[in-house]
């Protein structure tokens, strides 16, 4: 026979209300939490930080002008101000993804947990309402 059919039925609700559950919940938040790091690409986007945005680069002339070079060179370094604006902004966000999964993730672990207590609380005072 296996251990869980010799256990009575309160011994395999404990395994499963503070064991097996608690354990589901933190792999769930660890799920979520790799979404986001790997959706929101933040290693990639801290390599390339100061990349120009989707590739927008200007090459420089032939010959020397130096208004052009300078207008290239201009060019250049706005299409690398606006890449890395919108990398950290994208940084940014991926970080307030995952703050927020880690305080949802531990306000489900803790209210699981709390559940039964609660359960309990809320069947004492029903029934003194009700008395």
């Amino acid at each position: 026979m296996e251990e869980t059919e010799t256990q009575n039925i309160f011994w395999q609700w404990l395994s499963w209300q503070f064991f097996d559950i608690p354990k589901d919940i933190l792999k769930a938040e660890k799920n979520f939490l790799r979404f986001g790091f790997f959706y929101f690409s933040i290693p990639l986007l801290l390599k390339t930080l100061f990349s120009p945005w989707r590739r927008y680069i200007w090459f420089y002339p032939r010959g020397f002008d130096i208004g052009k070079y300078l207008e290239v060179w201009v060019s250049n370094l706005i299409s690398r101000i606006i890449g890395a604006i919108l990398r950290i902004f994208l940084i940014i966000s991926g970080l307030i993804y995952e703050i927020l999964i880690l305080f949802v993730g531990a306000i489900v672990f803790f209210g699981w947990l709390i559940l039964p207590a609660l359960l309990i609380a809320g069947l004492i005072f029903g029934s003194k309402v009700i008395i």
